[in-house]
């Protein structure tokens, strides 16, 4: 019975998919109610409502990789609700996957927001046994503007030992479709980042140096919201300082297909988990 539930669900999730177009996020999240994993939601990093995490860990295991996710939306939008899917993928292939929520504008601008992401980083770190993962395994990731997110973390050094967390926190990062040498081009992006920073304090890429972590960058060659020449400057960069650095992009793919590929049922998915277990491993 659970088999045809989920199977008729699976349909459901991939008409969505192609038709709905906002509603894919909520259709995406009906499977990943189902799983063999465990969730805990909602858990405090620091106070604040947008200072919570959703934890996703496989049952049954302990001492895996971490990977955390930060979601995309702009600096302005998105909840961690919206992609229990992107959890439930991780779990499921097993690593305990964190999805924090972060504080987004017009309430914060740069680098407030990085900020949470470096402060729910050290909660991940101080809590990796209690919640089944490994310290020394810890990876984060993120898509667009979470994978801006990600970047900030594992390359600037300074802002990690201004929270207090090792050099070594980060075993690698993961990045889909993420803007690493971000220009404002709109009022907004101007307002978010904004004197007294500079482009040198918020571009990933001018934050890299030589024996960083490694990095996975994924990016649509279609993608008309953040062009791929961000993932290629980026994969540039890190190679010119030695830095390890897997470049996947896909030829005809657009900006929401690399977060879309973690849905159980998305139509033509690429292949993102694929890649990610070969760059975290088991």
């Amino acid at each position: 019975m659970k088999l045809l539930i989920l199977a008729a669900l699976a349909t459901i999730v991939a008409l969505c998919v192609v038709a709905c177009g906002g509603l894919a996020l909520t259709a995406a999240n009906v499977p990943a109610y189902f799983g063999d994993f465990d969730r805990r939601a909602d858990i405090p990093y620091a106070s604040g409502p947008r200072h919570q995490l959703d934890v996703y860990a496989p049952r049954r295991t302990t001492a895996r990789p971490i990977i955390v996710f930060w979601y995309g939306g702009g600096f302005e939008n998105g909840n961690k609700s919206n992609y229990r899917f992107v959890g439930a993928a991780l779990a499921e292939a097993g690593y305990v996957a964190v999805l924090p929520d972060y504080r987004l504008y017009p309430e914060v601008r740069f680098p407030e927001f990085v900020d949470d992401g470096a402060r729910a980083l050290k909660w991940v770190a101080e809590h990796a046994a209690e919640i089944g993962g490994d310290p020394r395994r810890i990876y984060v990731a993120g898509h667009s503007a979470g994978a801006h997110m990600a970047a900030m973390l594992a390359y600037d050094r300074a802002r990690l030992e201004h929270a207090g967390l090792p050099r070594d926190t980060i075993r690698g990062c993961i990045g889909l479709s993420g803007p690493y040498v971000l220009d404002p081009n709109d009022a907004t992006l101007r307002d978010i980042f904004r004197a007294p920073y500079t482009i040198a304090d918020w571009q990933p890429i001018q934050r890299v140096q030589a024996g960083a972590p490694p990095a996975l960058l994924l990016h649509g060659e279609a993608d008309t919201v953040v062009d791929v020449g961000h993932a290629r400057r980026m994969a540039e960069k890190l190679d010119s300082l030695g830095v390890p650095v897997t470049l996947r992009t896909y030829p005809g793919r657009g900006h929401r297909d690399t977060v879309a590929a973690f849905a159980v049922a998305a139509p033509h998915k690429l292949p993102v988990m694929d890649e990610i277990r070969k760059f975290v491993g088991d």
